[in-house]
């Protein structure tokens, strides 16, 4: 849970943007630079969030510091059968699965719309059906054949319609 104790103490704070994202694996990049301290990454997991806008922000004390998003929200990791958010969070029941124009394969889950880390991507592949490439591709391409993610259609989409239907803003400006 992001904690804003520190804006009743500082309450005019600018926001800062274009300094913080959110890469396609879930690593935090500081202008671009991967993270790689634990302590800090682990800070920036839990003070992690959205506004009424759909603007996703890391909350660093008394100032927003808003996040460039690769793709999604969340990302996706499998952890077993189910999956975990790059924050740690499980992403709970799986309502959707989808693809989007790029190839992206994307979970809509109860923590919210996310990418499936490429590392996950041919396992997840495996579990479609029909299970052979060239169904695979032909799906890509057209929408045909049919092809279902475990119990799941598989869904077509395209990138803008998925910002507009779960409401996140991929670039926020200030």
């Amino acid at each position: 849970m992001v904690d804003f104790s520190a804006i009743a103490r500082w309450p005019n704070v600018p926001a800062c943007f274009e300094w913080l994202s959110l890469d396609r694996r879930g690593d935090w990049r500081l202008q671009g630079e991967r993270v790689t301290h634990r302590g800090l990454v682990e800070f920036m997991n839990r003070q992690y969030g959205s506004d009424e806008t759909g603007r996703w922000f890391v909350q660093n004390g008394p100032q927003r510091v808003y996040v460039d998003l690769a793709c999604t929200p969340w990302i996706f990791r499998r952890e077993g059968e189910s999956f975990v958010a790059h924050t740690g969070a499980p992403a709970g029941e799986i309502r959707a699965a989808l693809v989007d124009e790029e190839g992206s394969f994307l979970l809509d889950t109860a923590l919210g719309i996310g990418l499936v880390d490429d590392r996950d991507l041919a396992a997840c592949l495996a579990e479609c059906s029909p299970d052979d490439e060239t169904a695979l591709l032909a799906f890509l391409a057209d929408g045909t054949p049919a092809v279902r993610w475990r119990d799941l259609p598989l869904t077509r989409t395209l990138t803008v319609d998925l910002q507009k239907q779960h409401k996140f803003v991929p670039q926020p400006r200030g």
